[in-house]
């Protein structure tokens, strides 16, 4: 048997928990609704943004202390009700990244320095399969302002990881710690394979000279962030129809996405052009979108860096075509929006005029499995600005720019049980959207 042990606070939490727990403590009763820590906000901000210090961890190990005389009923009760709010502080992608630890045959194991009485219940409603924390000993249901075991933190932490290990006949040595404290760095460093997980500024550089995986499980792999920015904030203000003057777009059913939560956008593909017919879309959109592409694009230098630092998913169509879409399935679960061409490529020769679309069954795969709504999008006249057959787009146009029609349909009905049958309804409604854009005041006239 193996299992991952998980710390709670900016590890699979955004943040710290602390401010919600005590907010809970007091609504039940269990502290005057008046009694603040002198400068909790600060020390919280300041928790959130660089992680755990030792004053910090100081009065949370004198917090035992302070709970001498409570009910211990009261507690668990208070941590009952705050797993709700909890829930809404787990990072986006850190269910995907559990799923998948647990498809691995690891045991899911809770590790932190916050209550037992006051977590256990989330994790319970997460579905962890243990839970190793500080434990407040209670006599005849009162806590008696002592520990049971360990104060789990630092060496406290490893300590406690190591005696429940014994007893549950675990190897550390086949294990999976994940935490974003230098102050775990002793248990990451006695697990076979330990996880940096949004690490504070000194296990950043533990982890960089140990070559421990640096994760980060508030947005996909490769995504930089600074300040909770990622490239896309940084971009998004320079991603401008008027750096295009030799083009003119023509935009409407941007309402039609949703503000938020998941969602597929599925656009039929003319031309190069298409990705910044895209990018003005999701300009639009003011949140950050993931997209497939070719995996040539992520091999060029510099642009593959780029590509990927702004959300783009590598797609190997030779090779391991699956794993895109797992990524694509991921950033889906985490609620965020991706883009995709179902048709793969711009249709060559004549199929280039088709009247009917033809697109791989990824989409509708994706539909299935995570249940997100797929949005059609059809865009025409791209091919007058970058024809497939030029290295560049034509930026002589200035005088009279080709009209770029793109239009947002609404999500498209799908059975979800019929890869093929879904497909066709999916490329039918973008069929269906060009058809309804060419009019004389959509189109180039010649």
């Amino acid at each position: 048997m193996k299992a991952a042990f998980i710390d709670l606070d900016r590890t699979l939490l955004r943040r710290a928990s602390g401010q919600v727990l005590n907010a809970e403590l007091r609504a039940q009763g269990v502290v005057g609704a008046n009694r603040w820590l002198p400068g909790e906000r600060v020390l919280y901000g300041l928790y959130d943004r660089l992680g755990e210090n030792v004053l910090a961890m100081a009065m949370a190990r004198a917090a035992a202390l302070a709970a001498r005389g409570w009910s211990q009923a009261a507690v668990q009760r208070a941590g009952k009700h705050a797993s709700n709010e909890l829930m809404a502080l787990i990072a986006p992608f850190a269910p995907s990244i559990l799923a998948g630890l647990r498809q691995e045959g690891y045991r899911l194991v809770l590790s932190t320095t916050t209550p037992m009485d006051m977590v256990r219940a989330f994790a319970e409603d997460l579905g962890f399969d243990d839970v190793i924390a500080t434990t407040y000993q209670a006599v005849n249901g009162t806590y008696t302002g002592r520990l049971e075991g360990d104060f789990v933190w630092g060496p406290g932490k490893l300590r406690a990881v190591r005696r429940w290990s014994l007893e549950n006949g675990v190897n550390l040595k086949e294990c999976v710690a994940c935490s974003d404290s230098c102050f775990d760095a002793p248990l990451l460093s006695s697990v076979g394979h330990p996880r940096a997980v949004n690490p504070d500024p000194r296990l950043m550089v533990i982890a960089a000279l140990r070559r421990w995986p640096i994760e980060h499980w508030d947005r996909p792999r490769g995504v930089p962030s600074i300040a909770g920015l990622e490239p896309y904030h940084l971009l998004r203000p320079f991603v401008r129809e008027e750096l295009f003057p030799y083009a003119r777009f023509d935009i409407e059913g941007i309402e039609n996405v949703p503000a938020r939560g998941p969602a597929l956008l599925a656009a039929n593909h003319r031309s190069y052009f298409d990705a910044v017919a895209m990018a003005i879309v999701a300009r639009r959109l003011g949140r950050p979108v993931r997209f497939l592409a070719k995996r040539e694009l992520f091999a060029a230098p510099v642009l593959g860096e780029l590509v990927r630092a702004i959300g783009g998913i590598s797609v190997d169509r030779t090779g391991r075509p699956e794993e895109a879409l797992r990524s694509a399935e991921m950033a889906l679960q985490a609620g965020e929006v991706v883009i995709v061409f179902p048709q793969g490529t711009i249709p060559r020769g004549e199929a280039f005029y088709d009247a009917v679309l033809y697109g791989k069954t990824g989409t509708a795969r994706l539909a299935a499995s995570t249940g997100v709504p797929v949005i059609p999008i059809g865009i025409l006249g791209s091919e007058r600005v970058w024809p497939r057959n030029s290295r560049f787009p034509n930026v002589t146009r200035m005088a009279h720019p080709a009209n770029v029609c793109v239009r947002v349909g609404q999500a498209v009905p799908l059975g979800l049980e019929d890869a093929v049958a879904d497909t066709r309804a999916i490329m039918d409604a973008i069929t269906a959207l060009l058809a309804g854009a060419q009019e004389p005041s959509a189109i180039e006239q010649p």
